[in-house]
């Protein structure tokens, strides 16, 4: 490549001065299509109550997921300032929309819509890749195998949208399988070998950063459940109740996530020498788990608010108790993968949220959802108050404790104090 060509391509790239990346202007317009997805989802869950209609939600959130992960990944590495990138991320917001778009019925009229839409914005955003990364390189290496997976993949997607209902699902279970193995399998392809997660170098304030913007996604489209049906609502005390504890119940999922995961998970991710593993597994797959819970959370306000003193059926049960079990599931799994241990309170807590969700079964929901709420809170209250316990007795914190480590070994593993 002559030096030209290879400096124009360096411009593409974020720049490499050691500092923290953040998230860009760019990329924040970029997640207003992804809002607009997971409002889709929640309202077909809503609408689909029951397990096919679960297991249709799954899928094409894990689609949109995937969709979203690919480009977190690549505006790790490529300037959203750059005029080309700009493009290309218009581009893909383009394709990601009509994605969207196909969402209620993706798995009848508009399933070509939806196949097209997600195939396109996958083959593009990687082909650009590897056209904008010098031959010979690390990462242009993985995206030529990340690029032939992703049209072998898009093959499949685009003749199950093709094929008839039954046969459809088969072939789509079938793509989404072979999607998710392939940050596992290294992306292997005969002859070019594989890309193992090893070797890839990210800016992981960045990407962690990204994420959690992520998260506050899925939580703003509780607000949003919570706000759209109660406007829809004569609001007496019963309601006002439900109301207040769908807030609060949004609220605590938060705290539970940004109190100090987050950070610690941040701080860790900027510093390991395994970041690529640790993003590939913590975040592209576990925080999937998480986004799931806080969208079946929020289709259980909508519930909540709309009959408060009814009692639940057993599939309404499962979005207001099994959403935040879902969610404390996530968070131990994210833990596990992080630091190589589990939280004995976030799993009590789940638990407990299980044994509310049997006992539902004979309460009106808004009891049901107190109780939630109630798990939530003393979940809280008791890591605050180990944390205070843990600062009397002049023991370091799981930031501090990781700083320290960090200062004597650098790959030290995040505490693994249970606060």
């Amino acid at each position: 490549m002559s030096t030209d060509g290879r400096r124009a391509r360096d411009r593409l790239m974020r720049a490499g001065t050691g500092e923290e990346q953040r998230a860009t202007n760019l990329e924040l317009f970029f997640d207003l299509v992804y809002v607009f997805a997971v409002t889709q989802l929640s309202h077909l869950l809503g609408s689909h109550l029951g397990l096919e209609g679960a297991a249709q939600t799954a899928l094409l959130l894990l689609v949109v997921w995937w969709a979203w992960v690919y480009t977190t990944w690549m505006t790790n590495w490529f300037d959203p300032d750059s005029p080309l990138v700009r493009m290309l991320l218009i581009a893909v917001m383009l394709a990601s929309l009509a994605m969207a778009i196909a969402i209620p019925t993706a798995f009848g009229d508009r399933a070509l819509v939806f196949a097209l839409g997600y195939t396109c914005l996958q083959v593009m955003r990687n082909s650009f890749v590897v056209w904008a990364t010098e031959p010979g390189t690390q990462l242009h290496g993985a995206f030529v195998r990340i690029s032939t997976w992703s049209v072998v993949v898009g093959v499949l997607w685009i003749a199950g949208a093709l094929a008839h209902d039954g046969v459809r699902v088969a072939i789509w279970i079938v793509a989404l399988l072979v999607d998710y193995a392939g940050p596992a399998a290294g992306y292997w392809v005969p002859r070019l070998g594989r890309s193992p997660a090893q070797e890839w170098d990210i800016e992981g304030s960045h990407f962690a950063e990204r994420f959690q913007l992520f998260i506050i996604i899925a939580l703003g489209e509780s607000v949003v459940v919570t706000g759209s049906t109660a406007a829809a609502e004569h609001i007496d005390v019963a309601k006002g109740a439900a109301i207040a504890v769908s807030f609060l119940t949004t609220a605590a999922l938060w705290w539970l996530y940004f109190d100090y995961v987050a950070t610690i998970a941040q701080r860790r991710l900027a510093t390991s020498a395994e970041s690529g593993s640790l993003a590939r597994d913590a975040y592209t797959y576990v925080h999937a788990v998480m986004v799931a819970g806080i969208i079946v959370a929020a289709v259980g306000a909508g519930i909540l608010i709309d009959d408060p003193t009814g009692t639940p059926t057993p599939a309404q049960l499962t979005t207001i108790a099994g959403g935040p079990a879902l969610y404390l599931v996530g968070h131990l799994l994210f833990r596990r993968r992080m630091a190589g241990s589990w939280s004995g309170k976030r799993a009590a807590a789940t638990a407990a949220l299980c044994a509310v969700g049997v006992a539902g079964t004979v309460l009106p929901a808004l009891v049901t959802g107190v109780a939630v709420l109630a798990v939530l809170i003393c979940l809280i209250v008791a890591e605050t108050v180990a944390g205070v316990r843990r600062r009397h007795r002049r023991e370091l914190g799981p930031l501090e404790a990781l700083e320290a480590g960090l200062a004597s070994r650098p790959d030290q593993p995040l505490p693994a104090a249970d606060t």
